[in-house]
Parts: structure tokens; sequence; C-alpha cells
């Protein structure tokens, strides 16, 4: 066999074993190794093996990944989440839906410091889930909106599964951090718009409550304080370039442990969120070391370049081929979490990508955009069962049926971000004018 026969036999091997149900680092790792011995020879193989996962884990870029992580754990047993949806629901609650537009805006928000999509989902299923059923409000539409409203920590800065993209590609991590801000924001707005949209038509989904007076409006900010103050400093930090984004994450994290302390945290409390970022963490790399080793198999076989000579030559417009794309990750995401798919697909998509002209930020975006589409979609859709987990009382079935219009939105964002690359670029070029 030729080494590129080879590949496409050890890519083929990789994809049944994880549709069957392995880790997708177990099968990557060994799949990666054997396939590097087949064609470089034991020697060397086994010493790229066995580098590989340590000349990736010191690279600076990915210190980043443990203090975001942490500063969303630790907001999370400070309690830091109820004030945000206290808040969101006294300013919005009187629209239709309002409760569930208070949820969108409490994720997005928590989303900023959090970073991560399941964490986010778990967190407001036992925050928001309970005020919206005891409001009367439709239990497909509180579990969706739940659902939905935790994919966006994918986009929302500091974003874990942005970070994992800028390494994989060798992109700037701080450039790629500001340009999913907007992108994250029109995303919850369009969230918004769908849930009044929706209440309008229906308003036994869910109706407004009554609007609080100006002086309980008012009184609900002091408590967003510590969440404003932390994204403040992480996007300010980065901004002007003070800080790199690990930094920026660290000072993050050591003043939303502050205020933490402050507000009466207790040393249990915070054990668990060093316990959980401890946990968390250890995943991802392990992910990380697994897939590229995997790059490295593939690299040796040729596959990367070949893929993207292929799809330059399509007879099709860029703009199809990118669609065509876009629907495989579709496709793809029903099967594999977010992280395992973009790590192991980037290595061969992006260089087709660039070499199409489109932009290493804006792909970026596309695809971690992608990413949160497949979060809500079955049969993984892990969010769904994330929520599912936390609230018994919801049968799966309900979780799936009430995502559906968000996935419905999702679809128009991404024709939006594709019709106009400028909500996508247009921070990111600032930022470096």
């Amino acid at each position: 066999m030729t080494e590129f026969e080879i590949g496409l036999v050890g890519t083929g091997a990789l994809l049944l074993m994880v549709f069957a149900g392995v880790r997708i680092y177990t099968v990557a790792a060994i799949v990666g190794v054997l396939g590097v011995v087949y064609i470089i020879g034991w020697d060397a193989g086994a010493g790229i093996g066995g580098t590989v996962p340590h000349s990736k884990s010191v690279n600076y870029a990915l210190s980043v990944l443990p203090m975001f992580i942490l500063i969303g754990f630790i907001a999370y047993h400070a309690g830091l989440t109820h004030a945000l949806f206290r808040a969101a629901t006294a300013w919005v609650g009187w629209v239709p839906g309002g409760l569930a537009v208070a949820s969108v805006f409490a994720t997005a928000g928590f989303a900023a410091v959090s970073g991560a999509s399941t964490a986010t989902a778990a967190v407001f299923s036992r925050v928001a889930i309970p005020h919206m059923l005891d409001a009367g409000y439709d239990r497909k539409l509180a579990a969706g909106v739940v659902a939905a409203g935790g994919t966006l920590a994918s986009l929302i800065p500091p974003s874990a599964i942005l970070v994992i993209y800028a390494i994989i590609v060798e992109e700037s991590v701080g450039t790629l951090i500001m340009a999913g801000f907007v992108p994250g924001v029109v995303s919850a707005l369009i969230y918004a718009a769908l849930i009044i949209g929706q209440c309008k038509l229906k308003p036994e989904l869910g109706r407004p409550i009554p609007s609080p007076p100006m002086k309980e409006k008012i009184a609900s900010l002091p408590g967003t304080l510590p969440i404003i103050a932390v994204v403040a400093i992480i996007f300010y930090s980065m901004y002007s370039g003070t800080a790199t984004p690990t930094e920026a994450g660290a000072l993050g994290a050591f003043v939303v442990l502050i205020m933490a302390i402050v507000r009466g945290m207790s040393w249990k409390n915070l054990r668990a969120a060093l316990e959980e970022t401890a946990r968390l963490t250890v995943m991802i790399f392990a992910l990380i070391w697994g897939i590229l080793i995997f790059v490295r198999f593939l690299g040796y076989a040729g596959l990367p370049q070949a893929f993207a000579e292929w799809i330059v030559t399509l007879p099709f417009p860029p703009l199809i081929i990118m669609i065509g794309i876009l629907l495989g990750y579709a496709v793809l995401g029903m099967f594999m979490d977010a992280i395992g798919m973009l790590l192991l697909t980037l290595p061969v998509v992006y260089p087709a990508v660039i070499a199409l002209g489109y932009d290493p930020i804006w792909f970026g975006i596309i695809v971690v955009k992608m990413c949160e589409v497949c979060l809500i979609t079955p049969p993984v859709g892990l969010n769904c069962y994330v929520v599912h987990a936390v609230r018994p009382d919801i049968p799966l079935g309900d979780v799936f049926r009430g995502i559906a219009p968000f996935f419905v939105a999702d679809v128009v964002t991404i024709g939006l971000f594709l019709a106009f690359p400028n909500i996508i670029l247009w921070l990111p070029n600032l930022i470096n004018q």
C-alpha cells in the first residue's frame, strides 16, 4: 500500500471505532502511533508517539485553558449565576416569553466567564428552569432555551473551543477570542427574537411577568458587577495589549476568586471548583494529545495536502464548497463532541479552506458556530443530555423538541455570517489596525 492508502485505512478505522463508542483520544493515539510506525519505522514512530504529548503540553498558548475554565467554575460555586438571572429577569421579564429571554441573556453573561457550553447548560438547568416551570412556561421551551443558551459559551469569550482552534491552526488566540464577541452577541439576540416571536404567536408557551419598579431593576445590577468586572478586565487587558490571553485569564480568575471569597465562598465550594477544573482540563488535554499524534500520522500519509488539492480543483464556486464543508460538520457533529470533531477534521479541512481564499479567523468563528449547532442536534446533542441529566423530570424527547426552533435560528445565523463576513471580522480588524 502507498502512504496515502495507509492514511485512508487509518482514518476509516478511526471513524469506525469512534462510531462504535470507543473514546476518541484512545483511538486517535493508537491509530496514530501504529500508522506512523508503519510508514517511518519503529524507532522514529515510537519517538514521535512519546514526544508529541510533551511538546504540545508545554505550549504556552494551552495554559489559557485551565485559567478560563477555573473562572467559570468559581463563578458557579460562588453563586454569581443566580444574580445574573435575577437581573436579566428584572429588566426583560416583561416581554413575551420574558423568563426565557432572561435565560438567554443570563447564559450569555455566564458564558463570558465560563467558556464551557456543558457547564453553562448544567448551571442554568438548576437556576432558570425551575423559575420558568413555576411561572407556567412550556417545559419544552424551558429546556430548549437552556440547552441552546448554553451553546453561546462556544463563541462568547473566553471560549475553550476557540482556544483549541487557534492552537491547531496556529492563529492568534487573542484575535480569535475577540472575534467571537460580536457573533456571540448576534446569536443571543437572534435567540431572544425567536422566543419573543414564538410567545407572541402562542402566549401559552411563556407569558410575560409584571415589570418591577425602576428602583428594583437598579437594585438588581450590583449582583452582576463581579461578572462585568471579570469580562472588562479580560477584554481590556487583551485589547490594550497589556496582557496575553493566559495572563488575562489568570487575572480574571484571581479577581473572581477574591469576589467569591468576599461573598462568603466556603472551602468546600472552592475545592469543588478546583477539582472540576482539573477534571475538565485533563479531559481536554487527553483529547489534544491523542488527536495530535493522529494528525502527525495524517501528515506523513499526505492526506491534508491531497484533500486541499482536490477541493481547489472542484468545479464549484468557493461558497458552494464552503456550504458542503459545513454540512459535513453538521453530519459529523451528530456522532462526535465538538472538541474531538475540531481536532480530527481541522488538520485536513483547514488547508483546503485557506486554499479557497477564506480568512482563517472568519472560518474559525463559522466552524465553532457549527460546533454550537452540533451541541443541540441528535443523536449526540450533548447539551440536551446535560439538561435531561439535571432535570430528569423533563423527558429527553421534550428537550430535543424544545431545541428545534433554536436549530433553525442557528441556521439563519450561520447564513448571516456567510453573507456578511464583516459581522465576524469587524472587531478583530479594528483591534489590529
